[in-house]
């Protein structure tokens, strides 16, 4: 179970984040809230979380509905995003305007000046999801992480790699199932947001 954290303070502002680490908006809080009962009276075999700040605060909003305390991961942060990290889109266009007009054309993660790059952060999710199915062969697992990494587990179970492309909608405190059948990993569900209220809908980008 593959959790988006709730709202940030930077989500709120559309400015890029990457592994710089602001924390839950007070509508991310809310978010993690009203997530929080989806979990209540499920044994969970493994609860696990990116330890930067939005991530790990959504986890510990969850952890007394699953009766577990989450452990931190930094494998399991972002895509370091380099140089674009705590700027608008607006002031990226502004500052560096070949490398947002290649994105834009056809978003590639580096193209990201000074970024960590499509097929590092692809074998760094990698790496960590199949570490964490080694530990737990059987049961559920939860982790809460970020937008991209959801979407680089996702693209590896269909056999494509992302690059920076986005084609699932992953938003504030979603939910999205991978579950393993006969031996092979099938997507169960996307952006589950059942939970949440209308006014805490949020539709931003990845982070």
């Amino acid at each position: 179970m593959l959790i988006r954290h709730g709202q940030s303070t930077w989500n709120h502002e559309h400015r890029i984040q990457g592994q710089l680490d602001p924390p839950l908006s007070t509508e991310g809080r809310r978010q993690a809230e009203l997530l929080a009962p989806r979990f209540s009276g499920r044994t969970v075999a493994g609860f696990y979380a990116s330890d930067l700040k939005r991530a790990f605060e959504t986890a510990e909003i969850l952890a007394p509905s699953i009766g577990l305390r989450p452990e931190a991961a930094s494998s399991l942060r972002e895509i370091f995003l380099g140089e674009w990290e705590g700027l608008t889109t607006e002031e990226i266009a502004v500052r560096y305007p070949e490398a947002w007009a290649s994105w834009v054309e056809e978003p590639d993660w580096d193209t990201v000046p000074g970024g960590e790059g499509a097929a590092p952060f692809d074998a760094r999710v990698g790496a960590a999801l199949e570490a964490i199915l080694g530990v737990h062969p059987q049961g559920d697992v939860l982790v809460v992480t970020h937008g991209g990494v959801i979407q680089i587990a996702l693209h590896r179970v269909v056999g494509r790699p992302s690059r920076g492309l986005f084609p699932f909608k992953i938003q504030n405190a979603s939910i999205s199932l991978i579950e393993k059948r006969n031996g092979r990993m099938v997507i169960g569900g996307v952006n589950d947001i059942a939970h949440l209220e209308a006014a805490l809908v949020t539709d931003v980008g990845p982070g």
